[in-house]
């Protein structure tokens, strides 16, 4: 993915807690630079109060959106009629939506269509359409448990796993790297690990306890790896294989 991608953030207030921010921010800037800031709610709301004392030292826009009829989720409609209006401004070269409501689903696929390219940030409850329409989707939990700091008088633990590595998982580790193998077998890892996000969008070396890829497969019995030198000999490229 390109470093200098132009982001437009999108938060669903009513749907996302404001403790989660700063790691929110903090992998947003892995993918691009965020230059919209937006946060939508009904500000009249006591459920918002925390949000709003964090707002200005983040630089985010809050978006005044009145809860005109019950029953209806105004919020969503202004995120959705925004990211229109930034769609067709040409500002941006991709998204991220911060929310667990699968009423984005739709603007995820349009936004996608048009060559946009889409981040999924929400809580695990997410329902898998929204998270399938994105082109990556993050577990706020997963940001949150690793810049945890223990308590006093405990050990930073190793992060405790969000998910089992299943027989299924590993099953599709393995087609992955069958798909973009060469004819000894090999696969270079990061044609993996995009190949892996297309399968599944919210596929997260951190949801098992891994910071990065190449750890996770070097856990795992089924594979085995191979560094090999660049040609101009600067970094060495990790290639992987079923056994």
């Amino acid at each position: 993915m390109k470093k200098d991608l132009k982001i437009a953030v999108l938060i669903d207030g009513d749907n996302i807690p404001s403790k989660y921010i700063t790691e929110m921010m903090e992998e947003i800037a892995k993918y691009g630079s965020p230059t919209i800031k937006r946060i939508y709610g009904d500000w009249t709301k006591p459920h918002l109060s925390k949000w709003k004392n964090i707002l200005l030292e983040n630089a985010i826009t809050p978006i005044q959106q009145y809860g005109y009829t019950t029953g209806k989720n105004a919020t969503d409609s202004a995120m959705i009629i925004d990211a229109m209006d930034i769609l067709y401004s040409e500002k941006v070269d991709g998204f991220c939506l911060v929310s667990s409501d699968s009423d984005f689903t739709k603007l995820a696929t349009r936004l996608r269509e048009a060559g946009m390219q889409v981040f999924g940030i929400g809580e695990k409850k997410t329902p898998n359409p929204f998270i399938v329409a994105c082109d990556k989707f993050i577990y706020l939990e997963i940001l949150k448990s690793n810049t945890e700091d223990p308590k006093e008088g405990e050990t930073k633990s190793p992060q405790k796993n969000l998910y089992n590595i299943t027989p299924k998982v590993i099953k599709m580790l393995q087609n992955s790297v069958n798909d973009v193998a060469d004819d000894d077998g090999w696969s270079f890892l990061g044609d993996v690990g995009s190949i892996i996000l297309k399968k599944q969008p919210n596929f997260d070396s951190r949801n098992f306890g891994f910071e990065k890829l190449t750890p996770l497969f070097k856990s795992l019995d089924q594979f085995e790896m191979e560094q090999r030198d660049q040609s101009n000999g600067r970094f060495k490229l990790i290639y992987v294989r079923n056994k």
